[in-house]
């Protein structure tokens, strides 16, 4: 069936921005759509790009333009210890061939196998576990690991060393990485041992790098959320498709 949406916003909006920050394509993706007369607005063809779309008015894609953005294929995984996010050195197990039909949690289309390439958006290190995004979708991975990118990563840790408000202060704006700044984040004890982390930047080991530099060992870092998209109930080692609703909310970058 073709994909219909209301448009309810207050104010007149170019249809590409609409369909951009609603997660569905990019605004790129957006205008070849319509030059190619797949989008319609109550029932008429739009065939100029920089048509408005205003309140009220329903959009429709056809079936073609649908069956090309659910072409992508995106998953999430709850990636183990010992598993490298991509690109493994001889005798590692890259997470990709996680993606097989038994570790499957409902259904996909698709079965990952040795001719597929899914890129990890935002890696995990092989000692790190959690929640790890594998798609082919460059409009997620814009979304999730560009340079614009504004999603946060939350991670719960557990370390050693001895854990003080300073050096919670310090973690949490203060320290710098490669000779660069990082940017804010947030920070907060859960127990003796125990922090949560909330970050919107994903440098090359950032979390151990930065206990580190405040004298703490990191001994395990568990993702559990990016941007909305939460890891929940699923089981170590297991995998499961993206929803649309919650790619759009990646998209975008608010909840699905």
């Amino acid at each position: 069936m073709p994909w219909t949406r209301r448009y309810d916003e207050a104010e007149p909006q170019r249809v590409n921005r609409w369909l951009a920050q609603n997660g569905v394509c990019s605004r790129r993706e957006a205008e070849d759509l319509i030059a190619r007369g797949l989008v319609s607005i109550d029932g008429e063809t739009v065939e100029d790009v920089g048509r408005k779309i205003s309140p009220g008015q329903i959009l429709t894609l056809a079936d073609a333009a649908r069956s090309e953005l659910q072409a992508s294929l995106s998953v999430m995984l709850h990636k183990p210890v010992d598993v490298v996010s991509a690109q493994p050195e001889p005798g590692q197990a890259p997470a990709v061939r996680l993606l097989t039909r038994a570790a499957l949690v409902g259904e996909s289309a698709v079965i990952p196998d040795a001719q597929t390439s899914l890129a990890p958006l935002g890696r995990l290190d092989m000692d790190s576990r959690g929640l790890l995004i594998l798609s082919d979708d460059g409009v997620l991975a814009k979304a999730i690991i560009g340079p614009q990118s504004d999603l946060e990563k939350e991670y719960l840790v557990r370390v050693t060393g001895q854990i003080t408000q300073k050096k919670i202060g310090l973690l949490r704006h203060g320290l710098q990485l490669d000779g660069r700044q990082l940017r804010p984040a947030k920070i907060t004890q859960l127990g003796p041992q125990k922090l949560k982390f909330v970050l919107k930047e994903g440098r090359n080991r950032q979390i151990r790098r930065m206990c580190e530099l405040v004298g703490l060992h990191v001994v395990d870092l568990f993702r559990v959320r990016i941007g909305p998209l939460r890891l929940g109930d699923l089981p170590e080692g297991r995998w499961r498709v993206l929803t649309p609703e919650e790619r759009a909310a990646l998209v975008r970058g608010g909840p699905p």
